[in-house]
């Protein structure tokens, strides 16, 4: 069995694929494409990577490559992690979902489908690390979503 370290780097290969097939692949004609949804899927990436900017100013130095919890790391439950426990990962797919609107293409909703599976499975295997590397991490994953808020939620997760 491979360390987490190798597993970690082979989970940003593999992201590294199908974010670029999704930037690279062709438009299609699948859907039609008015200016207004290309608007909102452009709206989408924007606020993607404002939110991938902020996530990442959070966690200061605990931010890393791969999915693997950093030795210098602590658990970050405040700021965008108190809404949802991936918030990088929930902005690459807002950038997914936009991208895949403005392309009017059934091959680029296949990948982004794929794509959201496979960042459910990394942060799977993320999550495993983080609760055995954090005591408190279990806890806060009953309490904080993992990629989508809930505004009518009463979490308070201690915050740090």
């Amino acid at each position: 069995m491979s360390s987490p370290s190798v597993r970690g780097w082979l989970f940003v290969a593999v992201q590294a694929v199908l974010l670029g097939a999704l930037i690279l692949l062709p438009g299609g004609d699948t859907w039609p494409t008015p200016a207004w949804l290309r608007g909102l899927g452009l709206a989408l990436i924007v606020a993607g990577l404002a939110l991938i900017a902020l996530a990442s100013m959070r966690l200061g130095p605990a931010l890393t490559a791969t999915p693997v919890p950093t030795a210098n790391g602590r658990l970050i439950t405040s700021g965008l992690y108190h809404r949802v426990r991936h918030p990088i990962y929930s902005a690459v797919l807002l950038i997914v979902l936009g991208l895949t609107l403005r392309s009017g293409s059934w091959l680029i909703a296949v990948v982004a489908a794929v794509t959201a599976a496979f960042f459910n499975l990394k942060a799977t295997w993320e999550e495993a690390r983080l609760a055995e590397t954090y005591p408190d991490y279990p806890a806060y994953t009953e309490q904080v979503p993992r990629f989508v808020p809930r505004p009518w939620s009463t979490a308070n997760p201690q915050t740090k």
